[in-house]
């Protein structure tokens, strides 16, 4: 695993975080009410020593006690060969491999469309825009509300405006010289128009002024349109994952 990757890897759990926390043998189980599998999967981040099998039994006992289906989210940058053929065997499909992305910020220079404005939102006005779009069922509003406001770190909610209407909507957050991209959504009516390219020049810009020199974020593989815009803009594949889950 390259420092890079590894730093680039915890600075993503710790600004997407879940509600609760366990650290069990090297492996990191995150429980969220089921609000996204990032916050709600078990990461094998580090070397473990107990026996697979019960080890993931153990796993498996404790999302059911929360009610939640067991996952398991595989980094390319960690040796799980043995963990990802034994998921598979006793019954875990592969789904939603994911790209991490990167780019390095020095000596960039971001340019913004001049016929659109770049805004820091407020919350609750970024809030409203992004579960619209989103399309977000009350429960879902609820635990998103929660994990944005258990970021620890210093974050910008920033949105898109075109005559003074919200169009585009984002997250950046801050962590150390890093920052990473959540949460990027365009209006439904108004995409394919490049305002979701206006609205990562801008977080990009601004992370430039807190400090950070190196961003970050994830695409999804099957999700073409984005990661072309990210590259566009100057993103490199780093590493991906994918997930296990029960058939």
């Amino acid at each position: 695993m390259s420092n890079n990757a590894k730093r680039i890897e915890e600075a993503s759990l710790n600004a997407w975080p879940a509600l609760q926390q366990v650290i069990y043998d090297g492996w990191i189980l995150r429980f969220s009410k089921g609000y996204t599998k990032r916050a709600n999967s078990i990461t094998p981040l580090f070397k473990s020593s107990i026996d697979l099998a019960v080890k993931i039994e153990v796993c498996e006992r404790r999302y059911q006690d929360q009610n939640l289906p067991p996952i398991f989210r595989l980094p390319s940058i960690v040796t799980h060969k043995k963990l990802d053929q034994y998921l598979l065997e006793i019954g875990y499909s592969k789904i939603d491999p994911t790209w991490v992305m990167q780019m390095e910020l020095k000596g960039r220079e971001f340019r913004l469309r001049k016929d659109v404005e770049f805004c820091e939102d407020q919350f609750e006005n970024w809030f409203v825009n992004y579960s619209s779009w989103n399309k977000s069922e009350p429960e879902q509003k609820d635990l998103h509300a929660k994990l944005l406001k258990a970021i620890p770190t210093e974050m910008i909610f920033a949105s898109v405006k075109r005559d003074g209407k919200a169009v585009a909507c984002g997250l950046g957050v801050i962590e150390d010289e890093y920052v990473g991209i959540f949460d990027i959504i365009t209006a439904p009516e108004e995409r394919r128009q490049g305002f979701g390219t206006n609205l990562l020049n801008g977080i990009l810009q601004w992370s430039q002024t807190k400090g950070a020199t190196s961003a970050y974020l994830q695409v999804m593989m099957n999700n073409e349109i984005a990661w072309r815009m990210y590259q566009r803009t100057g993103f490199k594949n780093l590493y991906h994952y994918w997930y296990r889950v029960r058939d």
